[in-house]
């Protein structure tokens, strides 16, 4: 790795070879049904500003029933569930430090296992971005503890994750996007964290402190590209005024030692997990290319005629992404395309080629998903629930609604459905 740095890289995603004509009618993804899902969760002052938005899987090796998902709840902090749904733990996020200031915001989680404490002990420790703050929060977990599994682990003088000032702030620019892993050479701990706002990504290392705690310090930044070069001219993505495409779903695979980042509005990308190279573009939104300018007055983009040159099946925006491995040993990837509610599946074992799209579909006790955010899937056995291993996905429109409040959750899914429903081995 090269010492801690910006790494500023300038690529040309030159779209060509493409046909444009008239589509023909695309048959319907395949529909899949949640087993459980979590209590609903209310973005208002009477539901204590909670929203849904990305969840982890913990494995319990000892009594794999008793595995936990950890899902992030904004403002509301971090949710602990347990396999049937039911909230096992809620962990509040900082309050704000003064009047003018934000409070804490959890965005995105994920675990980091076989952390070393100075006690000599080794735990799964949940990392979750706190937009709000522009801190990493860290959290060890303790599966013997069947009531309050996660213990805050955050060292108190851990740094700002990008912000140089607390104005800066509560300008929101913060911690946005995440994904943990572990560097097999060394045995360090890494975490992937995108800012809100602005196309970069930056790399930090996780340590322990000799006071039993954790903290973090930046390794270096990656700036993905914001305009691109078409046949028809350079181009950019649509934002709000002072704002970038940014990234929020990130994945990494750390047999290989590769990340997959969401860049809501361009799709897909693939880099190095210490961010040491340019990154690739494995696959478009349906909207790339489309010309689109900003209007003041109504605060939307206003979209120009479809030039063509997007890919086929991401609808903008890109969001949650998550690995698996099927029985057959392939690994594949999930990306929740929020646009058109479904969820496409890549087989990164034969160079990230798309195999399947899936919808999340109401059943008889359980509704569907729409707009999901985050994602996560473990292909583990998981007890007489899940004996194939689980998918969760964030549902922003959960059924049945109240009123005008924003009602979100989580739903889980048997992973054999998706293998069925993909057709994957």
């Amino acid at each position: 790795m090269r010492s801690p740095t910006r790494l500023a890289v300038a690529i040309t995603v030159l779209v060509t070879g493409l046909t444009v004509g008239t589509a023909t009618a695309a048959t319907a993804p395949p529909p899949v049904y949640a087993k459980a899902e979590t209590p609903p969760l209310f973005d208002d002052e009477a539901g204590g500003n909670a929203n849904a938005d990305d969840p982890a899987i913990w494995y319990n090796s000892a009594r794999p029933s008793a595995s936990l998902v950890v899902g992030t709840a904004k403002e509301g902090g971090l949710q602990v569930y347990g396999l049937d749904g039911h909230l096992v733990q809620s962990l509040p996020a900082p309050a704000a430090p003064g009047p003018d200031a934000a409070p804490g915001r959890y965005n995105n989680v994920d675990l980091l296992p076989n952390v070393r404490f100075p006690d000599g002990r080794r735990s799964t420790v949940a990392v979750a971005t706190d937009r709000g703050r522009d801190r990493l929060r860290l959290y060890r977990i303790d599966g013997s503890n069947p009531t309050t599994p996660l213990t805050d682990v955050t060292d108190a003088s851990a740094p700002r994750a990008f912000a140089a000032t607390e104005a800066e702030v509560d300008d929101q620019f913060t911690a946005y996007g995440l994904a943990t892993w572990h560097d097999p050479d060394s045995g360090a701990s890494y975490a992937l964290v995108s800012q809100r706002n602005t196309s970069d990504i930056a790399l930090f290392k996780i340590t322990s402190t000799a006071g039993g705690t954790l903290t973090y310090h930046k390794v270096r930044t990656l700036r993905l590209p914001s305009a691109f070069d078409t046949p028809g001219g350079r181009w950019s993505p649509c934002e709000d005024p002072g704002e970038g495409p940014h990234i929020e779903g990130i994945v990494v695979d750390p047999d290989h030692g590769v990340a997959y980042l969401g860049q809501e509005d361009v799709g897909v990308w693939k880099v190095d997990a210490d961010l040491d190279d340019e990154p690739e573009l494995v696959d478009r939104t349906k909207q790339f290319g489309i010309p689109a300018t900003y209007d003041p007055v109504t605060e939307e983009c206003v979209a120009g005629e479809d030039p063509g040159y997007g890919g086929k099946h991401l609808t903008a925006d890109t969001e949650g992404l998550t690995l698996f491995r099927a029985p057959s040993g392939d690994q594949y990837l999930i990306v929740s395309s929020q646009g058109d509610n479904t969820y496409s599946v890549y087989d990164t074992s034969d160079d990230d080629e798309w195999e399947a799209s899936f919808r999340l579909a109401p059943g008889s006790t359980v509704d569907g998903s729409e707009e999901t955010d985050g994602i996560a899937a473990l292909s583990a056995p998981l007890g007489s629930a899940f004996p194939g291993g689980l998918f969760v996905a964030q549902d922003g429109h959960n059924a049945p609604a109240d009123g005008d409040r924003e009602n979100t959750n989580y739903k889980f899914v048997d992973l054999r459905q998706i293998l069925d429903a993909a057709d994957l081995d």
